[in-house]
């Protein structure tokens, strides 16, 4: 995947995660984090909770995969070879 395709996935998914986020009160990051230590298991005798808590993962672990590659990519370019100039006529 190009790095300019990265940014655009990535950009797409935390408007999904700023979604949740806004519901919840929380960032994703700490929330994953909650999660993963056990810490949010009171909710999920909640079937919204439980169904929210379960796309919001996928998603922030998604978001992770496609912010590490492309970090990755990026460290391996020469800077300005990666941006995207389209002059305006």
């Amino acid at each position: 995947m190009e790095t300019h395709e990265l940014v655009i996935e990535m950009k797409q998914l935390e408007r999904r995660l700023t979604l949740y986020e806004e519901k919840y009160g929380v960032l994703s990051e700490d929330f994953y984090t909650a999660l993963m230590a056990g810490k949010l298991a009171r909710y999920d005798e909640y079937d919204e909770t439980r169904n929210d808590f379960s796309r919001w993962k996928g998603i922030y672990e998604t978001w992770q995969r496609r912010k590490k590659i492309y970090s990755e990519q990026i460290k391996k370019l020469n800077f300005s070879d990666a941006l995207r100039f389209q002059p305006s006529y």
